[in-house]
């Protein structure tokens, strides 16, 4: 069995000062358990000198001699990706002709959620045809930044694409695909900022209204606390960002004083939310009181009625595309399933699962072409870490339950999605079974520090026991003595686990630790479904906790790397 998990956010812990007098238990076996029920942070200066006791009962070895893998090619952007079947069929069709739909999210998971999906259903039985041959649809649930993601990378044809919003078809043409909008609206909706209730009146008396513009103010003046999503995946987040460029350069949203302006920003905001249920627990939590999302998705979440929503930037309202690779006859069945999804009862449906509201809304639209959409995605990873770099350690769990297929996999994941990560931060590797082994001492992630990432990632071998919480302070302790030589740098911990804890120190033995030194810890549950002590772990400091299989490790690695790194 194991653990995983992976944390996103770094919040200012309470200072407790709290003397801690230490007992330590006998021997090296077995779980240590000593003031398990202890979970308050520390000071920092308290949390740095019981981190060093109870060190001094962790077995830790450091690898002399790391393998440095010269023969490393560099990695495609298809290597990095999982197999297009990580993104499931919801509905599958079985005509003579069936045409794939990549959809939105919104419209292609569960209840309330499923509006294409059951569209498709009635579509499928209501006997079209094309010619004399049958025709039907199959719904495949996928991000529309996901969808372009692997467009672009070669690694999937669909032969319709219904994204959130338009940006994403302009940025497929850019890419050089042959793609044909055929509709502009299936089903109308609207991004925007959500402002929790006891907060909103007091921003209105003060900036009068609710632009993206003065929610920054806002955010900046320490008015509000404001979030947002990975606009590499996110429709919203992609709207969002773009409506925030604009608002910092009306006459150029890409020039370098937006550029700057986003710098400062990042310096002090909240870190950009992995998921939407990020942004969701956090504002449960009280940490933000301002947030990014579509109004579908407000209208059916009941926990989220104490928030004001205001539309913001382009409308969601889900056009859909063919593409040249179509044949004729799956362009006419193409047209036959959107003129279906136009008809009255499925935009009744609509109605009924959230869409086509603020039908009035006249979109805030940046301007920009498919390409400086593209280019805005890259700005944002230039400047979303403030400008600080970012020192992490990779903790792996080598133990027995990871032997054979689930190591395997996670060595090429995290091979392939180390391309991500930027050469200005600092990069170190951890590995664990009963006892822990620094693979890799940190260093900044040049070509060398590369190579010894990957030979040393991929000699891992998995046998013995699980010491996670031992592993973790090792991980603790670089980063903390790393540091001291990188000013004002981010520090960050990423745990890779397929089980729970079963030898060395227990997770509250190291709780109040990990709290008083600030460092968020983003946990990968790797095929494992009982997360309480990893999602405890990765709560401490607001960070995410990731639950991946073999079939989309690759794809959680690579997106939480793109946000983290």
């Amino acid at each position: 069995m194991k653990k995983t998990g992976f944390i996103t956010k770094r919040i200012m812990a309470s200072v407790l000062s709290a003397t801690l007098a230490v007992t330590m238990l006998a021997g090296c076996g077995g779980v240590r358990t000593e003031n398990d029920d202890r979970a308050d942070a520390l000071s920092y200066d308290d949390a740095q000198a019981e981190m060093n006791t109870l060190l001094k009962k962790v077995s830790v070895s450091t690898v002399e001699d790391p393998i440095l893998d010269i023969y490393s090619e560099e990695v495609s952007e298809a290597d990095a990706l999982a197999d297009i079947d990580t993104f499931p069929i919801t509905v599958r069709g079985n005509g003579d002709i069936d045409i794939e739909v990549a959809a939105a999210t919104e419209m292609s998971a569960d209840a309330p959620d499923d509006w294409m999906n059951e569209v498709a259903k009635k579509f499928n039985k209501a006997g079209y045809t094309v010619g004399a041959k049958s025709v039907s649809v199959s719904v495949r649930k996928i991000t529309s930044g996901e969808a372009v993601t692997y467009m672009n990378a070669g690694a999937y044809e669909p032969q319709v694409f219904a994204p959130s919003n338009f940006a994403w078809g302009e940025m497929l043409k850019a890419s050089g695909i042959g793609i044909t909008k055929i509709e502009d609206r299936i089903a109308g909706n609207t991004a925007g900022i959500l402002i929790k209730k006891d907060v909103y009146d007091s921003f209105i008396e003060k900036y009068k209204e609710a632009t993206v513009g003065n929610v920054l103010t806002a955010s900046n003046a320490g008015d509000l606390t404001f979030a947002y999503t990975n606009p590499y995946t996110s429709s919203t987040g992609l709207n969002i960002l773009t409506a925030m460029l604009k608002s910092f350069d009306n006459n150029n949203p890409l020039s370098e004083q937006a550029s700057q302006a986003l710098l400062e920003y990042q310096k002090s905001s909240p870190p950009v939310a992995y998921t939407t249920a990020v942004l969701r627990n956090s504002a449960k939590k009280g940490i933000i009181n301002a947030m990014v999302m579509e109004e579908q998705a407000y209208v059916n979440t009941p926990e989220l009625k104490d928030f004001v929503y205001v539309p913001a930037g382009i409308r969601h309202d889900h056009p859909i595309y063919t593409f040249d690779w179509d044949s004729d006859e799956e362009v006419e069945a193409a047209k036959l399933f959107t003129e279906y999804c136009k008809n009255e009862a499925s935009q009744k449906l609509a109605t009924e699962k959230g869409f086509n509201r603020h039908d009035d809304y006249q979109a805030q639209d940046p301007g920009l072409t498919g390409a400086e959409y593209l280019a805005a995605q890259k700005l944002w990873k230039q400047n979303k870490n403030g400008g600080k770099p970012i020192i992490a350690v990779f903790v792996a769990d080598v133990s027995g339950s990871m032997d054979g297929e689930p190591l395997n996999a996670l060595k090429s994941s995290l091979i392939n999605a180390s391309s991500y990560i930027g050469s200005d931060h600092y990069i170190g590797l951890v590995s664990y079974a009963s006892k822990v082994t620094i693979n890799l001492p940190i260093e900044q992630f040049d070509a060398t520090q590369r190579a010894y990432f990957a030979g040393e990632v991929k000699n891992l071998s998995a046998v013995g026991g699980t010491a996670t919480y031992d592993a973790v302070l090792v991980g603790l302790d670089m980063l903390e003595k790393k540091a001291k030589e990188v000013p004002d740098a981010k520090l960050m911990l990423f745990v890779l686990t397929d089980g729970d804890q079963n030898e060395g120190w227990s997770l509250s033995r190291v709780t109040g630790i990990v709290g008083g030194l600030q460092v968020p810890i983003y946990s990968i549950a790797y095929n494992y479904s009982n997360t309480d002590e990893l999602e405890r772990l990765s709560n401490i400091n607001e960070a995410a906790i990731i639950k991946a299989g073999s079939d989309d490790i690759a794809n959680q690695i690579r997106n939480l790397f793109n946000v983290q790194l």
